[in-house]
């Protein structure tokens, strides 16, 4: 699908990109210009983003992705739930050409747009895949997981855990309230086994306060086997009789 024809006229044109910003995309660049083109045109007009969201594009959407790269190590896979418009899974493989990135989206109309996206660009290292979170557990997983803007941390969590290998890293956009967030679902968060808990600051010059990322490492508890379980119970009736035979 190709976004410069046989769309709707463009609702607006996107911005000039802020000067600076090439040294965040470096030879990217012109791909991020052209995203930011299709966003201002069919990410308007397929709902993906609103139309008083073109004029801030590079500020609000670009740049804001843009500086999560440094979260993620050189040749990550990594799978972004709920993407959307693309973000921030088609700005951090425009920033990172090295990274394996799976875009995992349920409505048909936006994954079929993402496909296009991924077209146009010329993107190999990413997929868009069609569905919920939870249809993809068991077939789809990553040492990472990121989401922008999907839900609050501890239901954002019950659908992403599935999605990461152990030790792997969830990695959540949020805003201002992240630190909150964090403190208030703590306790589900390390009962899903989401333990090392930290809220980083992704800082640019470009930007007018940094993005914050809470960091949540996988640590799943060893399953145990049936045989330890057995075992476990064996112990515990043991331990019973041993306790009523001295009362």
């Amino acid at each position: 699908m190709k976004h410069d024809a046989g769309d709707a006229a463009p609702i607006a044109s996107a911005p000039a990109a802020p000067e600076g910003a090439a040294g965040l995309f470096g030879d990217r660049m012109p791909l991020a210009e052209q995203f930011a083109a299709i966003l201002a045109d069919t990410g308007v007009s397929h709902g993906l983003i609103g139309p008083r969201e073109v004029p801030r594009l590079w500020e609000r959407h670009l740049l804001n992705c843009a500086v999560i790269a440094d979260a993620f190590p050189r040749e990550a896979r990594l799978i972004d739930v709920g993407s959307g418009a693309g973000l921030p899974g088609v700005v951090l493989a425009i920033v990172r050409p090295d990274l394996e990135v799976h875009l995992v989206e349920p409505m048909l109309r936006r994954t079929q747009w993402l496909e296009g996206v991924v077209a146009d660009l010329g993107l190999a290292s990413v997929t868009a895949h069609r569905g919920r979170a939870e249809e993809f557990v068991g077939v789809l997983a990553a040492p990472y997981v990121t989401a922008r803007a999907v839900a609050r941390l501890d239901k954002l969590a019950r659908w992403c855990v599935p999605l990461l290998e152990p030790q792997g890293v969830l990695v959540a956009m949020k805003g201002r309230s992240a630190a909150t967030e964090l403190e208030e679902d703590r306790k589900g968060l390390q009962r899903l086994g989401l333990t090392d808990a930290v809220v980083t600051e992704h800082t640019s010059a470009l930007l007018e306060e940094p993005v914050l990322t809470v960091d949540l490492r996988f640590a799943p508890k060893p399953a145990r086997t049936k045989a330890a379980r057995r075992e476990g119970a064996r112990s515990s009736k043991h331990a019973r009789s041993v306790r009523k035979a001295r009362s």
